[in-house]
């Protein structure tokens, strides 16, 4: 059993002063408002629920930084691509694994606290499957188990290079697989996962330009109740491409094919349509938003305001990794809307409410229905039964100074970030302490170790 006391508490029902919180066994099972600090209670200022990261490709953590130079002609999302082909292409197990370890470690760092792992790099070098077929999802779950990162793993089906069941090229040899193989893959992913708190499997189809429309049929049917995640409708290619191969857009694509529902996170969702907002709202889905990369990329900006006003709802995530830092991406999201819209407060849920308060309940919510599945509307974040995953932030932060209640996340996210997070738990395992991974050090080095290697 362990007692967190905290000066200020964000609980479901808004922020509580002088809050114990009991966890036993990794789950919150009991949470006192209003009561004086024990002896033996861990005493802090200011507790909130821990962010959840819908969408990351770890081992992409290893490219940022190395894709900011212009090539010969205009640079995009397809050329960047081209540039993550070659750095994977060399990639092993040890480097792969540490990598993913850095990437978690910073996110716990970040307030991140459970991440979804869109992980599609299955086959060894040259596109040679591993004798185990979840060689490398047991790197994931084994850089999750190092960090105490949350996980849901969502194994990806990736087939094809194009729309209409197109040939995958060369440097996509490490990804593809038919079902069958795949079947493997998501089995051996929920064995890999099985000794991890709270960790869950789903699957991912990874593009609607990668499967094609009966493989898409047999690969959400492997996750068997669990999350569904695909990347959709990022670029404007990728919209022009599926209108020549079916007369529809991606969206309403899927829309119209597959049972979508409060299972589903449609990833990027860039290029959508007012109709395809209010379908997505309709069915209960998830979008799935990476600001950060989505700006790194030159993807476009998601029409987040009609989206809410359809009742939308939308989880964060970080994608490639460009940048770790949970209240960034919020920060982001909500200054792109402002840069779009010409407006201040674009996404704040009504007259004179906090738009960081806003943002905050609505990547909470949504991002735990995105990694758990069947939430729904209900409550989220710091309640009895819910896993003990927890942020306290930095009372003596000069951003954070003066700050009450739903200031203290304004600030946070508009005008800290990172530095303002203090101490993380994540299943009640304190994982960070003064901003720093307890095992940053061990995995920095082995981190260092894994690049020289790769990038010589």
């Amino acid at each position: 059993m362990q007692n967190l006391w905290f000066e200020s508490a964000l609980l479901p029902d808004g922020w509580a002063a002088k809050v114990r919180l009991t966890a036993v066994d990794g789950r919150i099972a009991r949470i006192e408002p209003g009561v004086v600090p024990a002896e033996t209670d861990e005493r802090h200022a200011i507790g909130v629920p821990g962010i959840p990261n819908v969408h990351s490709h770890a081992f992409q953590r290893g490219l940022a930084g190395l894709t900011e130079r212009r090539g010969p002609s205009g640079d995009s999302f397809w050329t960047w691509r081209d540039l993550m082909y070659r750095f994977v292409e060399r990639m092993d197990p040890d480097q792969f694994e540490a990598i993913a370890a850095l990437a978690y470690a910073q996110m716990l760092e970040g307030g991140f606290t459970h991440v979804g792992e869109f992980h599609y790099l299955h086959h060894d070098r040259g596109g040679v499957p591993f004798s185990d077929p979840g060689e490398l999802a047991g790197r994931i779950a084994a850089a999750a188990a190092q960090t105490g990162m949350g996980l849901t793993l969502l194994p990806v089906f990736y087939a094809h290079s194009g729309f209409g069941g197109a040939a995958p090229t060369s440097r996509q040899q490490r990804f593809v697989n038919d079902p069958e193989r795949f079947a493997r893959i998501v089995e051996a992913s929920r064995k890999a996962v099985s000794p991890l708190a709270g960790a869950a499997v789903g699957v991912a189809p990874h593009s609607l330009r990668a499967v094609t429309p009966d493989e898409l049929t047999a690969v959400v049917e492997q996750a068997q109740g669990g999350v569904i995640h695909i990347h959709i409708a990022e670029q404007t290619k990728e919209v022009d491409d599926c209108i020549a191969w079916s007369g529809r857009r991606p969206i309403e694509w899927l829309l119209a094919t597959q049972a979508v529902d409060d299972r589903w996170c449609l990833v990027h969702a860039t290029q959508a349509t007012d109709a395809e907002l209010r379908g997505i709202a309709e069915s209960g889905a998830v979008v799935g938003l990476c600001p950060i990369t989505e700006a790194n990329l030159g993807d476009g900006i998601f029409p987040a305001a009609p989206f809410l006003a359809a009742k939308g709802r939308y989880g964060i995530g970080s994608d490639s990794n460009i940048l770790l830092d949970a209240a960034e991406e919020l920060r982001t999201l909500e200054y792109s809307q402002r840069l779009a819209y010409r407006a201040r407060n674009v996404l704040a849920s009504a007259e004179d409410h906090s738009t960081g308060r806003s943002l905050f309940d609505a990547a909470l919510s949504g991002g735990t229905q995105a990694l758990h599945a069947r939430v729904g509307g209900g409550s989220v974040g710091l309640k009895v039964g819910a896993t003990a995953d927890l942020v306290s932030l930095a009372s003596e932060h000069p951003t954070l100074l003066e700050r009450r209640a739903d200031e203290l996340l304004d600030s946070w996210i508009f005008a800290s970030g990172r530095a303002a997070v203090d101490c993380v738990w994540r299943a009640g395992v304190k994982v960070v302490i003064n901003g720093r991974h307890q095992r940053r050090e061990a995995i920095v080095a082995r981190y260092g170790h894994a690049l020289k290697s790769l990038l010589r």
